[in-house]
């Protein structure tokens, strides 16, 4: 007579069994995977296109998390994808992350780590200026800062401000999922890089404003509501002889030649510039994530 205990370890056996042939089939697919990103790479390199994409990086999330079913944490998917992601992003090119880092423990390099990946090189430098020196200079393919105008660091936004072509812009916000547990210290994070920016549908925009001093935030909300852009944050300001330097952060995705910024602009009475800096799809939010 065959005992329980024969019957249910003969079950697990049985049922390891097809965990086993489960992740072949997961190894067979990565590797298949792979060699696909290999040709992307093949044809960006051919039209001389930035191998990063993180709109691209955002609706591949979005879809999965969209058609997830069953027990397995929407967290930790996110967590398997976005490190699925960098290694693929290694396989098209050559990548690295500079990383703001004024002294050890700050919380920067854990948000860099979570959502460009474990293996990926990584470089700290001790101020603002100097990560972004690094992706300018092509020594580094992204660079992670702090947030503007908190834990009173330097204005690096500023330096974003030329119309030179290969500029980096922000393309990215950390954490996309929330910090993992213990890591990242609550901090957020802005991501730079030469990379392409496209509308994912869920996007939020960085404008650098000149304008005539002695203009209150009230007064710049207004001319931006009619020109038809939505302020969500008056970041920063800075403040000089003659005129004033207004980092803002917008609803939607706004390009260089977005129409809407020659109407803010009109007669130059009171706005005299404005650039973007950039942008990058909404984070995650905990609804979203939630199981």
């Amino acid at each position: 007579m065959v005992s329980r205990q024969t019957t249910d370890k003969n079950s697990i056996e049985t049922l390891r069994r097809q965990v086993d042939h489960i992740d072949d089939a997961i190894h067979d697919l990565l590797m298949e995977r792979c060699a696909v990103v290999e040709r992307i790479g093949d044809l960006k390199n051919g039209a001389n296109l930035t191998f990063l994409s993180p709109g691209r990086e955002a609706e591949i999330i979005r879809r999965l998390l969209s058609r997830h079913l069953g027990r397995f944490p929407r967290a930790s998917l996110v967590r398997l994808w976005r490190e699925l992601i960098s290694g693929m992003l290694c396989v098209q090119g050559p990548m690295s992350v500079a990383v703001y880092m004024p002294e050890r423990g700050a919380g920067y390099l854990e948000l860099a780590r979570d959502h460009y990946g474990s293996s990926t090189p990584m470089t700290a430098f001790r101020s603002a200026g100097q990560v972004v020196h690094a992706v300018a200079e092509g020594n580094a393919t992204v660079g992670v800062l702090p947030i503007p105008d908190r834990d009173d660091v330097e204005a690096w936004w500023m330096s974003l401000m030329s119309d030179t072509p290969d500029l980096p812009r922000i393309v990215s916000r950390l954490p996309f999922a929330g910090p993992g547990p213990g890591r990242g210290d609550n901090k957020d994070a802005l991501s730079i890089s030469r990379a392409s920016i496209v509308a994912t549908g869920y996007d939020r925009s960085w404008l650098a404003l000149e304008t005539v001093r002695d203009i209150s935030r009230a007064r710049l909300r207004t001319l931006l509501g009619a020109a038809g852009i939505e302020p969500v944050d008056m970041v920063a300001t800075q403040r000089g002889d003659d005129t004033w330097l207004h980092l803002v952060e917008i609803s939607g995705h706004v390009a260089a030649e977005d129409r809407r910024l020659n109407r803010l602009a009109e007669g130059r009475h009171t706005v005299l510039h404005a650039r973007v800096l950039g942008g990058y799809p909404v984070p995650l939010t905990q609804e979203e994530l939630a199981e």
